[in-house]
């Protein structure tokens, strides 16, 4: 090991820089998102970052005269207590910097860069000092360039999917971060020379102060978030189950990204989202509808509701993240043993594609405010969905966006791509109280032949079928797979 340890500590730090970018996507996702923009910040920080390590490591190999290895212990200390300090800075920075500025993109560069740039700056910085350590025979540079370049970006690929598949879904973020500290810390200690008994308490200090600080970082969230019960990561999301208590009633929310997904008042068990009341409008347009589909469960207070409420139908639950249809047992009530309930662990999209089941109604909830996942608002998706369905068959979509100016975008595209396919459609303003330019809840409806109208049950809807948006239009076109300007 003694032998090669250079190899492995620029296969390892090539590893640890793509993990460090792959949660700090999940660090800073509940307070700005994880939309394409996010994404796009934060692999540009991370590449300006690795680009300034690569180039000052170099000039730091440079000046190395004697091939001093503890230059390289050094770098990684000061990443390993950097990258402590990353639980810390998401509390006492990245919060308030949300909370004061509301520009998403400047607030997800400052964060990007102050959480993430150092440690980022000195991982890039150990290949071009390791070469230069490594570098025996003038005549081989190129040699010695390409293996550790070549086991730096192994490294990547490696720290790539077992972040991904791995440590993520099994360990969490700040699990992640501990563990990235202690091992640059092991690394240094490693790499290290001339070791004495001062410099093993300097050490053994180093590694206090490192868990000490990883510590701190989660008492300061637990403090500054007492109303946050739980705080998941899964393959595909950040997860917060929160308890927020107004004058009147206490609810259980859980919010994704920045996103409150769902809510249930925790007195009566009921759902507390307005724009859920609307799905219930499949029973007004089709009376004789027996079975629903809806794509995203979240913490499946809806279809939670339609069970109480439709008590001789069926509704299959299509939830791409098993750690909600989970969180949705353990904290929301949803009990999975009741016959009339299927759940499918499967991409909507997908589901959509392959499936060859008829239903009378479709439900999509699947839209997350700024993220949007395009591969179900195009004409193609939506072609499925209609083929989908029987004959009478509805499909209805929560959609967020403004009905007019500057974040009508979405709406305006969905309502041409809707009526592009559908017999006829019809739009919804959630909240009639909200001005049309204003981003809100809205619901478009798509019919796939006649309507089956329960006269019976105008009155109980008759609240909801006053807000529907007349004589409405767009002047976008209809988006394809090919062509989606939404999205993520």
């Amino acid at each position: 090991m003694k032998k090669y340890k250079l190899e492995i500590t620029v296969f390892l730090c090539g590893a640890l820089s793509m993990v460090l970018e792959l949660i700090a996507s999940r660090i800073l996702s509940p307070y700005v998102g994880s939309s394409n923009l996010v994404w796009t910040v934060i692999i540009g920080i991370m590449l300006t970052s690795m680009s300034l390590g690569y180039w000052l490591g170099g000039k730091v190999a440079d000046k190395n005269k004697e091939n001093d290895i503890s230059i390289l212990a050094k770098h990684l200390l000061i990443a390993a207590i950097a990258t402590s300090c990353i639980s810390i800075l998401e509390t006492v920075f990245v919060n308030i910097l949300a909370e004061y500025i509301n520009q998403l993109v400047i607030v997800s560069l400052i964060s990007a860069t102050v959480l993430f740039g150092i440690p980022s700056f000195l991982l890039a910085s150990v290949s071009p000092i390791a070469v230069k350590l490594k570098n025996n025979d003038q005549n081989n540079v190129g040699t010695t360039s390409g293996k550790i370049s070549s086991l730096s970006t192994i490294g990547s690929i490696f720290g790539t999917f077992f972040a991904g598949f791995v440590l993520i879904p099994h360990l969490g973020v700040k699990n992640i971060i501990l563990g990235c500290s202690v091992l640059l810390w092991i690394l240094s200690l490693i790499l290290a020379e001339n070791k004495n008994k001062k410099y093993y308490i300097c050490m053994v200090v180093e590694l206090i102060v490192i868990i000490g600080l990883n510590i701190l970082g989660a008492i300061l969230f637990k403090n500054n978030n007492p109303d946050i019960l739980r705080d998941v990561d899964s393959e595909y999301s950040r997860i917060w189950v929160k308890e927020v208590e107004t004058a009147t009633n206490k609810y259980k929310t859980l919010q994704v990204d920045t996103g409150l997904e769902s809510y249930i008042n925790q007195e009566t068990g009921e759902m507390g989202a307005q724009y859920l009341q609307y799905f219930d409008l499949f029973d007004y347009y089709n009376k004789n509808a027996k079975n629903t589909l809806i794509i995203g469960g979240a913490a499946y207070t809806y279809p939670m509701h339609y069970l109480k409420k439709f008590e001789d139908r069926k509704i299959d639950v299509v939830e791409i993240d098993d750690k909600m249809t989970q969180i949705a047992q353990e904290e929301f009530g949803l009990d999975t043993s009741n016959p009339n309930l299927t759940i499918y662990t499967r991409d909507g999209r997908s589901f959509l594609n392959y499936n060859d089941k008829k239903y009378d109604v479709i439900l999509i909830d699947a839209f997350k405010g700024l993220n949007v996942p395009f591969e179900l608002t195009t004409y193609e998706a939506m072609e499925k969905a209609y083929q989908t369905l029987n004959d009478g068959g509805i499909v209805i979509t929560n959609i967020i966006s403004s009905l007019e100016g500057k974040e009508s975008d979405f709406i305006k595209y969905e309502y041409s791509t809707y009526k592009a396919i559908f017999d006829d459609i019809k739009l919804y303003k959630v909240n009639p109280n909200k001005k049309d330019d204003e981003s809100q809840n809205l619901i478009l409806v798509g019919f796939k032949g006649e309507k089956n109208i329960n006269d019976d049950a105008t009155n109980e809807y008759q609240n909801l079928l006053n807000n529907e948006v007349l004589n409405y239009s767009s002047d976008k076109g209809v988006i394809t797979d090919d062509y989606c300007p939404i999205g993520d």
